[in-house]
């Protein structure tokens, strides 16, 4: 069957040789398997029913009290609503259910499977849970030479990493989305895990162990998890809307970013007598030419308009009296770190580098 899914063309043809398909070679749900199967198609944490999972049954009848597990989630089915919104107390095959009582809320494709109580349940989440966890740390701190040989053929490249959790499974994509969106060649984020549901300790032991920060979207955090995110020195921030979200991050981001250093000129110099002082070296009387020269400050000694020197004003005396600076008319002693080759004429400019901030 030919079709087009951006025309539109073909695709009634293409479900009508689906169902004869089906039709002739018999292909019918096991309603009565004693073994539950489902896909989650999506999943959130409401306010009131706690974690809600909408499946589509696939095989077999799910019934209310089933035990059950889907990816890290598992519990009883203490509720099940159709797409009305109405009770059902049973779901057979290519049925779509909203379904109450999981432990947290499952990931999207995510297989849900009936088990035999809740105690095999909750043992084979945790074990996910464990494993996808440990999965996870070794990503996190894991480099090979490979990656070491690439960061130095690209260029240092830091990361913004994050923990993220949402509400719904539609707002964790849209807030990746939107994460993923802020570019720049020297920065960038790294979401190294993200799930639906409320911020939990798992959560923060990640974040730890990964130097990320956690952030949530349209989520609670437990004042017990606030409490271990302190003691692990982990930040965690929430929000409500997704402009505020990125405009943080931005910042965070920015404030990885190496600074712009610019020089500015302070003033300038001129080498009138050379000096040698025991226990100290070569010292140049100067007059200040122009603006000030100020000690701990950076400084260049220019001969015949060439630098033949560059390091640190360590000492600067006035009348034998070590001084912080000294200003434009006045006459000093000046003495330069790792420098004792003054020649009468010489120019020292002095200058400060000024680290400015840069912003995404």
């Amino acid at each position: 069957v030919k079709i087009s899914a951006k025309q539109g063309q073909g695709i009634d043809e293409l479900l009508e040789m689906i169902l004869l398909v089906a039709e002739m070679a018999d292909l019918r749900a096991e309603a009565s398997a004693s073994r539950v199967q489902g896909s989650v198609i999506e999943a959130k944490v409401d306010r009131g029913k706690g974690p809600v999972a909408t499946v589509l049954i696939q095989r077999g009848t799910l019934k209310i009290g089933t035990p059950v597990v889907a990816g890290v989630a598992y519990g009883k089915v203490k509720a099940m609503f159709d797409d009305k919104g109405e009770r059902l107390s049973k779901a057979g095959p290519a049925t779509p259910v909203e379904i109450l009582g999981l432990s947290t809320a499952p990931q999207a494709g995510d297989l849900l499977e009936s088990v035999k109580d809740e105690r095999e349940a909750r043992a084979i989440a945790e074990k996910r849970a464990r494993e996808s966890r440990d999965e996870k740390l070794a990503a996190a701190t894991k480099i090979t030479l490979e990656d070491l040989y690439r960061q130095i053929q690209d260029g240092v490249v830091r990361k913004l990493k994050v923990v993220l959790k949402t509400d719904v499974q539609g707002s964790e994509e849209a807030v990746r989305q939107s994460l993923l969106g802020i570019e720049h060649p020297e920065v960038k984020v790294d979401i190294i895990h993200s799930s639906v549901g409320n911020i939990n300790e798992s959560d923060i032991l990640l974040a730890s162990a990964s130097d990320a920060i956690v952030i949530g979207f349209n989520v609670k955090v437990d004042p017990q998890v606030a409490k271990i995110a302190e003691a692990n020195h982990v930040e965690i921030r929430t929000y409500n809307v997704i402009y505020e979200l990125t405009k943080e991050v931005r910042a965070a981001m920015s404030g990885l970013l190496e600074p712009t250093i610019e020089e500015e000129k302070l003033g300038e110099a001129e080498v009138r007598a050379t000096f040698r002082v025991p226990s100290v070296g070569v010292v140049a009387g100067c007059m200040v030419t122009s603006g000030k020269v100020v000690r701990n400050e950076e400084v260049r000694v220019l001969r015949e308009g060439k630098v033949v020197h560059q390091g640190k004003l360590d000492s600067l005396k006035h009348l034998k009296e070590e001084v912080r600076e000294m200003a434009q008319g006045f006459e000093c002693g000046i003495h330069i770190e790792g420098f004792q080759d003054f020649q009468e004429g010489d120019i020292i400019e002095c200058y400060t580098l000024k680290k400015i901030a840069r912003a995404i």
